[in-house]
């Protein structure tokens, strides 16, 4: 059987995260720069993405965010319910290293940007996009058979990861 493009237009409308909510006690506290970062990849990732629960259709979704216990932990709920569809829990441990780098990089990149040197702040920027894309195939990895992402959600998700332990 064939979908019919209203078809697809109502599963891509369900199958999307329409509200992200973070635990505040899993909030690394920083700068008001760092805040605008978590908002922006928050603003980002409900502006467009692709989310689908493996074998669940009752989105779209909500998305709770929380670090516990050295855990991700990604509580998904219908758009404006309180019942939880699903609880995906992943251990930070494949992702500390490359966010350590990530973070070192990000360091460097902002010293380019304050010395001014167009070519640095560039060849700084590939290796960070690198490390971001990396993360971003991790993420879609571990969550394989549990939540299906596209490349650009997960993207997005890392980004928010990525805000969520930056300190500044």
């Amino acid at each position: 059987m064939t979908e019919t493009p209203a078809a697809s237009s109502s599963i891509d409308q369900r199958n999307r995260i329409a509200a992200i909510r973070i635990d505040e006690g899993s909030i690394a506290r920083g700068n008001a720069n760092i805040e605008h970062e978590r908002e922006v990849a928050i603003f980002d990732i409900i502006d467009g993405n692709s989310f689908a629960l493996d074998g669940i259709d009752e989105g779209p979704y909500r998305l709770d965010i929380a670090i516990a216990d050295d855990r991700l932990v990604l509580s998904v709920f219908p758009e404006n319910g309180s019942a939880t569809i699903a609880v995906h829990t992943l251990t930070m441990t494949p992702l500390k290293r490359l966010l350590k780098d990530y973070f070192m990089v990000l360091d460097s990149y902002y010293q380019a940007i304050r010395s001014g040197q167009p070519s640095r702040i560039e060849a700084i920027d590939v290796g960070r996009r690198g490390l971001h894309d990396e993360g971003s195939h991790l993420l879609q990895d571990r969550l394989a058979g549990k939540i299906a992402l596209d490349f650009d959600t997960a993207r997005r998700l890392f980004t928010l990861i990525t805000a969520l332990h930056w300190k500044g």
